[in-house]
């Protein structure tokens, strides 16, 4: 199957409430993430890697910085006379974006005016590097009406709605539980599939018409003994952000060796929206050990096990350790922070000390001075 007849679909708003705290004045896809990226930078990138030239991204609220990350789609070469990168915010009710079944309904002329055979939907909230032309060859070979994305590992404790998938032995579905009380490793839906557009715009209208609007209730679990429907197990590095904890501790997790070598791969990068900037200054006495320094920083003091975007601000005499921070904050000298999320253009003064914990990090909201 060739990339350019599959169009994607991202979903760029969904499950915000889980991590309120980053998303009061941005979606869900343009919450920092990793030194350089926003969420919307692995499921873009994923598509366009794997041949997608055509991607709608649904948004409903909050959308100014992902239109401004976006631009054109020019750093994920979507910037063409034809498909390309379309954003699709809600020009009408917002009420008619309230969930995933009605957000596919508003956007149906999009739908029905594609020519494109496939669609692949993903959501912004799993941190992955996926080769959706394996999943397109899996769909093939199998001839399968959907083949849903799944993982095998303990379900995320808050993941919004989980579908529990259970398979025959050629890894088709028999069985679908929503909302199980499940111990120990399941195989969850990531919120990802391949479906053919016809079905899927079949499938959402005849939802509609019935005021069924749960797309995994009344798409998903209703319709897998009426259709094939296969899975796709994905078994490399895949965090849910659910939560706070979870956002840190997979920011966390690009310390390893082994996690960067699988989530930034030489032949599948991660594109994203370039800001040029002057190298890191280290100033003297200045000490930095286990982090990933974005471009523009100036680190007078001493970093540990830290990850700081472009333009943070060190201060002489001051220790971060165990801390996400994020562009242009400034940290005065003399302070101490541990375990401390902290936003865009914030500014903690001289001689702060703020501690969290590994499973509850200190969050400093955007514009902050503290």
């Amino acid at each position: 199957m060739r990339g350019n007849n599959i169009m994607g679909i991202i979903f760029s708003n969904l499950h915000e409430d889980l991590i309120s705290e980053l998303t009061d004045r941005r979606t869900m896809g343009a919450v920092p993430f990793g030194g350089r990226y926003r969420l919307i930078d692995f499921p873009l990138s994923n598509m366009v890697n794997s041949g997608i030239n055509k991607i709608g991204v649904l948004t409903k609220s909050n959308y100014q910085s992902l239109i401004d990350h976006l631009g054109t789609g020019k750093s994920w070469d979507l910037s063409k006379k034809r498909d390309g990168l379309f954003i699709l915010p809600p020009f009408a009710n917002t009420s008619e974006y309230s969930n995933r079944m009605t957000t596919l309904n508003s956007i149906m002329p999009f739908l029905t005016n594609s020519t494109e055979e496939y669609v692949v939907i993903s959501d912004c909230d799993v941190v992955c590097n996926i080769d959706y032309q394996k999943v397109c060859d899996e769909h093939l070979k199998n001839d399968a009406d959907i083949t849903l994305v799944y993982k095998r590992d303990q379900l995320p404790p808050k993941l919004h709605d989980p579908a529990v998938l259970s398979f025959d032995s050629r890894g088709k579905v028999i069985d679908v539980l929503i909302n199980a009380n499940i111990n120990g490793s399941c195989s969850y839906y990531m919120n990802m599939m391949l479906i053919k557009r016809e079905l899927l715009i079949e499938l959402v209208n005849k939802c509609i018409s019935k005021n069924t609007l749960n797309f995994k209730r009344d798409i998903i679990q209703a319709e897998y003994k009426n259709l094939n429907v296969y899975g796709y197990e994905f078994k490399g590095f895949a965090p849910v952000i659910t939560s706070m904890g979870d956002y840190f501790n997979a920011n966390m997790q690009l310390m390893k060796s082994e996690v960067r070598g699988d989530l930034f791969k030489g032949d599948r990068p991660i594109y994203t929206k370039v800001r040029d900037d002057m190298p890191t200054k280290f100033g003297l006495g200045s000490k930095v050990t286990n982090s990933l320094i974005g471009n523009g920083c100036n680190i007078e003091g001493e970093v540990e096990n830290c990850i700081l975007f472009k333009g943070v601000h060190i201060g002489k005499g001051t220790k971060v350790s165990n801390c996400v921070i994020m562009q242009d904050t400034k940290v005065g000298a003399d302070s101490n922070l541990s375990y401390v999320i902290v936003d865009k253009d914030v500014t903690i003064k001289d001689e702060r000390t703020l501690s969290g914990f590994l499973s509850y990090p200190v969050y400093i909201s955007k514009e902050s001075v503290v």
